[in-house]
C-alpha cells in the first residue's frame, strides 16, 4: 500500500503529453497549444477611435464647455472600415466611428454626446475627452510578441486572439481518447431497467458517471460496456481498450475477491501491476499498470470511490496528456463548522460544502460518508483533506479543500 502523493506522482509518470497536431481554429477549443503563437502584425494594427464622435487636436477643445462651447470644421467622415485621407489640422475635427483608423493631426476623440452638429461644423461643449478614447497600435500585441504561449488552454479568449492575429491554424496536442470499462455480473445499463428496479441488478451508475467526468475534462469518452466475471470477458474487453484509447479507466474487479479478474486479465496480456492499492479512504483498491503500452488506472466499484479517485488520479493524469501545465485542482483552508471524526489510519477525503464568507472559507459535511453513498457527492462542492494522523478535529480548526466543479481552478503542484 502506498501513500496518495507517490500514487499522484506514479501515474503522472507514466502517461506521456500527447503528440501534436495542426487544427483549423475553429476545432481548437479546449485544447492546449503545443507551440508559442507570436503575432504579425500590431494588435490594433492602427492607432484608432475607441467610440463614435470627432477625431480632434486636444489643443482645440481644452475647456470647451457648454457656455464657452469650440466650434470646429468638419473635414471628412471616416467609419469603421475605412481609412481618413485628410490629416487634421487646427479648428478642424473629422467624423469618426469606433474603430476607424485615427487620421494624422488628432490625438483624442470627443463622444458625440458632447457635441452638436452645425452644418459643415461641429459645436464641442466639453473637454472631458481632449486626448482620450484612442486605441493606440499596437497596444495589445506589437509585432513579434508571443500572443500565446505553449501550454496555454484554448477557450473563448484564446481563439479570439487567435483569430484576430490570423491564425486560421494551430498546433495543439491530441484529444486522449479515454476508454470507461465496467465490470461485475451484477451490474446492469439502463436497457435492463426492469432487473434494475426489482433488485435483481445494479445500474452501471459509474459509466455514466464517469463519461460526463471525461467529457468535462475536454477528453474524448469511449464507453466500452461490462465485462462479465470470467477472466475471458474481462481480458476481452481490457485489449479492446487499449486498441482504442490513450488510456483505460475501469471500475471495479481490482479487490481481493474471488471474482476480481482484473488483475488475472491484466496478468494474462502481459501487464506488470505498478501499484494496486493506496492509503487513502475512500478509494483503497486503486490500481494502475499500462496494457500494451496504454496506460490503465482501475478504480474502486463504489461510486463515490469512483469519482474521488478520478479528481485525484485520473483528471490530472488526462490533463497531462492534454499538454496542460496546471495538472491539480485548487486547494484552500477551510475552518470546519462540525467536527471531524475519522478513524485516523489513512488520508481521508471527505465530501464538504465550502463557502467563501469573504473573511475565508468555511466547510460543512454533505451528511453520510460511505463510500457508497453518491448523493454525498452529488451535494458536495469540495473534497476535505483529513490527514492520516488526525482521527478527531473539533469545529473550528482548519483543513485543507479541494475545491470542485467548474469554480475549482487548476494549479501546478498538490498544496494539500
Amino acid at each position: 500500500m502506498i501513500e496518495v502523493r507517490e500514487a499522484v506522482q506514479r501515474i503522472l509518470a507514466g502517461v506521456a503529453v500527447l503528440p501534436a497536431g495542426d487544427v483549423p481554429l475553429g476545432e481548437a477549443h479546449q485544447r492546449v497549444l503545443a507551440a508559442d503563437v507570436r503575432s504579425p502584425l500590431d494588435v490594433p494594427a492602427h492607432t484608432n477611435s475607441a467610440m463614435d464622435g470627432y477625431a480632434v487636436r486636444a489643443d482645440d477643445v481644452r475647456g470647451a464647455a457648454k457656455d464657452a462651447p469650440r466650434r470646429l470644421r468638419v473635414i471628412e467622415s471616416v467609419p469603421a472600415g475605412r481609412f481618413p485621407t485628410r490629416a487634421v489640422g487646427p479648428g478642424e475635427a473629422t467624423r469618426i466611428f469606433t474603430g476607424a483608423p485615427l487620421p494624422a493631426g488628432a490625438d483624442g476623440v470627443i463622444r458625440q454626446e458632447d457635441t452638436q452638429p452645425d452644418g459643415d461644423y461641429v459645436v464641442v461643449q466639453g473637454d472631458r475627452d481632449a486626448g482620450r478614447n484612442v486605441r493606440l497600435a499596437g497596444e495589445d500585441l506589437k509585432r513579434g510578441d508571443v500572443a500565446l504561449a505553449a501550454g496555454t488552454p484554448l477557450g473563448a479568449a484564446q481563439l479570439g486572439v487567435l483569430a484576430s492575429i490570423a491564425q486560421a491554424r494551430v498546433a495543439v496536442h491530441g484529444t486522449p481518447r479515454v476508454a470507461i470499462v465496467a465490470s461485475g455480473d451484477e451490474i446492469a445499463d439502463l436497457d435492463e431497467a426492469d432487473a434494475i428496479l426489482a433488485g435483481r441488478k445494479i445500474a452501471t451508475s459509474n459509466s455514466y458517471t464517469l463519461h460526463a467526468l471525461v467529457t468535462g475534462a475536454h477528453a474524448v469518452p469511449v464507453p466500452l460496456g461490462i465485462a462479465r466475471d470470467t477472466l475471458a470477458s474481462v481480458r476481452a474487453l481490457l485489449e479492446r481498450a487499449a486498441a482504442e484509447s490513450d488510456l483505460i479507466v475501469s471500475t471495479a474487479g481490482v479487490s481481493v475477491g474471488e471474482h476480481d479478474f482484473v488483475r488475472d486479465a491484466l496478468a494474462a496480456l502481459g501487464a506488470t501491476m505498478d501499484f494496486w492499492r493506496v492509503r487513502m479512504r475512500p478509494g483503497s483498491p486503486l490500481g494502475f499498470a499500462h496494457v500494451g503500452g496504454v496506460p490503465w488506472v482501475g478504480l474502486p466499484g463504489n461510486p463515490v470511490s469512483t469519482m474521488v479517485c478520478f479528481e485525484l488520479f485520473v483528471r490530472p493524469a488526462i490533463r497531462k496528456m492534454q499538454g496542460q501545465h496546471e495538472l491539480f485542482r485548487r486547494s484552500v483552508t477551510a475552518r470546519l463548522e462540525e467536527p471531524v471524526r475519522t478513524n485516523g489510519r489513512l488520508t481521508h477525503f471527505l465530501r464538504a460544502v465550502v463557502k467563501d464568507t469573504g473573511a475565508g472559507f468555511t466547510a460543512r459535511l454533505t451528511g453520510p460518508q460511505g463510500s457508497g453513498i453518491l448523493t454525498s457527492m452529488a451535494k458536495a462542492n469540495a473534497l476535505l483533506v483529513v490527514p492520516a494522523d488526525r482521527n478527531d478535529i473539533p469545529a473550528g480548526e482548519s483543513l485543507p479543500a479541494i475545491l470542485l466543479g467548474d469554480a475549482g481552478a487548476f494549479t501546478d503542484e498538490l498544496r494539500w
